[in-house]
């Protein structure tokens, strides 16, 4: 990537399109490498169809001839559009030979992505009084402890569950309104954002207190989106209902951001940090825009300006950086799933 403090704009030749018959909202890449066909990479795309019906397809992403094809087979039914899909982040620490997909929505569910075939492993419901479950909004895989993934609910809770033996290691209520998001930091810290307003940071060996890093301005603005900056864990990013700014987070100094990253011209709608560099982060909104920024080490007096930008032409629900294929951003858009070399 380079560091040029102009703005560029991501050329569209530098693009790879993926066209749906359906709405897509999650994406996820694969991290894992079949010695079949070591130079594709895997990608998900979940459906986004408001009833019981969904969709999840598996494509396969070559980078060579740049192209991307549902792949026969890896197509399986959903219950309800996945509000996340992510694959294995540790392959190699797997139990399994084959990748693990996990997606959530009513339940967390877990697959096995075979090569030709889609198997589930698990069914996680984390109500311990009922068949049926608060919606799950997110979650995430721990990379570091891989049999941890963290769910979070609109019932106010944050599940823990140990996924190779599929149980619940711990359930907090985590905020005062509905969970939006949860991201980990190390093996047993994690932090969540909510509906109440909050960040709020948990740790697993003193499960009883949280701490707040941050609250809206606005009281009871609700914050959907949060990000961990995997290479510098001081660093996080969230994002707040219709509004068109990223906050970015020091965990060190809570309650005032280091930076708010104001170039969107409607309401953000994702975030991803890069998984290779601890200053640059990308945002993609309701204004068809995604913007890569890189943090200075000072802020100066009249904002920051993003480095790159591409423009979709239509609202971008969602963003994923292939922590696999680094040069690669995928956005989600109406019925397309782009990938952009960056």
């Amino acid at each position: 990537m380079e560091n040029s403090s102009q703005e560029s704009r991501l050329r569209s030749e530098n693009s790879v399109t993926y066209d749906s018959s359906y709405p897509i909202y999650a994406m996820a890449f694969s991290s894992f490498t079949s010695p079949l066909h070591n130079r594709r990479r895997r990608i998900a795309v979940g459906s986004f169809i408001e009833e019981f019906n969904n969709r999840v397809d598996i494509l396969s992403f070559d980078e060579e001839t740049l192209t991307l094809n549902p792949i026969p087979n890896l197509s399986f039914d959903h219950p309800y559009p996945p509000t996340k899909l992510m694959f294995h982040p540790n392959p190699s620490a797997s139990l399994k030979s084959n990748d693990i997909l996990a997606s959530s929505g009513d339940y967390l569910r877990l697959w096995e992505v075979r090569e030709s075939s889609i198997e589930p492993l698990f069914t996680l419901n984390n109500s311990k009084t009922s068949e049926y479950c608060a919606p799950l909004t997110s979650f995430d895989w721990n990379e570091i402890e891989p049999k941890r993934i963290g769910t979070s609910s609109i019932d106010t809770t944050c599940t823990i569950w140990d996924v190779e033996k599929g149980v619940v290691e711990t359930q907090l209520i985590a905020h005062d309104k509905e969970v939006y998001d949860i991201a980990w930091g190390e093996a047993g810290v994690f932090a969540s954002v909510s509906a109440d307003g909050s960040v709020r940071i948990f740790d697993l060996r003193d499960k009883e207190h949280s701490t707040i890093i941050y609250e809206s301005p606005q009281p009871d603005t609700p914050l959907l989106r949060l990000a961990w900056n995997k290479q510098d864990l001081r660093y996080m990013a969230t994002i707040l209902m219709d509004s068109n700014k990223i906050v970015i987070l020091d965990i060190r100094s809570p309650a005032m951001p280091v930076a708010e990253l104001e170039r969107h011209q409607a309401s953000v709608n994702a975030i991803a940090w890069a998984p290779q560099s601890c200053r640059h982060i990308c945002s993609a909104g309701d204004d068809g825009q995604a913007l890569i920024w890189e943090l200075p080490t000072v802020a100066g007096p009249n904002g920051i300006d993003p480095m790159s930008m591409y423009s979709a032409g239509a609202e971008i629900n969602q963003i994923q950086w292939s922590a696999a294929q680094r040069d690669w951003i995928a956005i989600a858009f109406s019925n397309k799933l782009q990938l952009l070399k960056v």
